[in-house]
């Protein structure tokens, strides 16, 4: 018997096996009373610890007083306005709109309402990668932190990001999945051959016409395999030909500014995608882990829609994330 057939008769056809950790029989870890298997791979979410939420009902329910400052439109204001428009413009002289006579000047007062929630997410997932160390962080170095517990620093407030962490002690070592340790896996173009029939000739190694000798070939009747070079085989990707992989429990952290946007009804004849673009003056804000609701505003809808705000985002978000700060205005 060939050594080297019997060699590549050893390496798997494992080129149409689905690459997925279902097909892997792994026993149940404990993990700091956590039941993760590497039979689950979805994504696995965590609420925060009771004493993250705090006393909300209490802080939510406490209103904010408003002061009212609401802004007089006077001529100069409006002249002002419409000059800088009209220098914004490349081709439009700005005379008529200084020299304009303004006769009649009618206030039309539009309100805006914004929450800015910032909050924090945690959930974790199993990965792996080829196993390129002896160095394996597993259970037998310690209990593995709660997603909870893994002190992280936060970015930027109201910037959204993610960022992964490989949470301590939650590392494991198996046989790669795909290849099932071998490393390599037998070449799906030549079945392992290492050769392919040749297309020119078609394996009679001389041209049907001419009757003679294949170039092609050089009279072989067959060439190289251009898929694993004449080897086979092929390099296990998912191993990296390290024929084991290291499983380990992976944290995902998720940074993101929930906004909330009202506008009071009004007769403006303005486009709304465009009514958040507007300049105007910021007759209120608020800034802190929670903010209050408004209560007094000349316009009702105005304390309604802060109410609501508040409460939608601490229903979406206090159960099942952390708010770090929240910014109204």
């Amino acid at each position: 018997m060939d050594p080297e057939q019997n060699e590549k008769d050893s390496i798997l056809d494992l080129e149409t096996e689905p690459e997925s950790l279902l097909t892997l029989s792994i026993d149940l870890q404990q993990l700091d009373g956590h039941e993760w298997t590497l039979q689950d791979r979805e994504e696995r979410r965590f609420p925060p610890p009771s004493d993250f939420l705090g006393d909300l009902g209490e802080q939510r329910n406490r209103p904010m007083p408003l002061e009212h400052r609401i802004p007089t439109m006077t001529e100069d204001v409006a002249r002002n306005a419409l000059v800088s428009f009209v220098n914004s413009k490349c081709c439009y002289g700005n005379k008529a709109a200084g020299e304009l006579v303004i006769q009649d000047l009618r206030q039309l007062t539009l309100y805006r309402y914004r929450l800015e929630t910032f909050n924090e997410s945690r959930l974790s997932e199993w990965t792996f990668e080829p196993l390129t160390s002896n160095l394996v962080d597993g259970p037998q170095n310690g209990t593995s932190p709660r997603p909870w517990d893994i002190k992280v620093q936060t970015p930027p407030l109201f910037q959204d990001d993610t960022r992964k962490f490989r949470i301590p002690h939650s590392s494991l070592v198996k046989a790669c999945h795909k290849c099932h340790g071998h490393g390599r896996y037998k070449c799906s173009g030549c079945q392992g051959a290492g050769w392919m029939r040749c297309v020119s000739c078609s394996g009679t190694r001389q041209r049907r016409k001419q009757q003679r000798r294949c170039q092609m070939c050089s009279g072989t009747g067959r060439k190289r395999c251009s898929t694993c070079s004449g080897r086979g085989n092929k390099t296990c990707m998912t191993c990296q030909g390290e024929k084991k992989l290291l499983h380990f429990k992976q944290l995902i952290i998720t940074w993101k500014n929930n906004v909330f946007e009202f506008v009071s009804e009004h007769q403006l004849d303005f486009p709304g995608e465009l009514l958040s673009k507007v300049n105007g003056e910021n007759v209120f804000k608020d800034e802190n882990v929670l903010v209050y609701p408004i209560i007094d505003f000349p316009k009702p809808e105005i304390s309604l829609a802060s109410q609501r705000a508040i409460a939608e985002h601490n229903a979406a978000f206090t159960a099942s994330s952390r708010i770090l700060q929240q910014f109204s205005s």
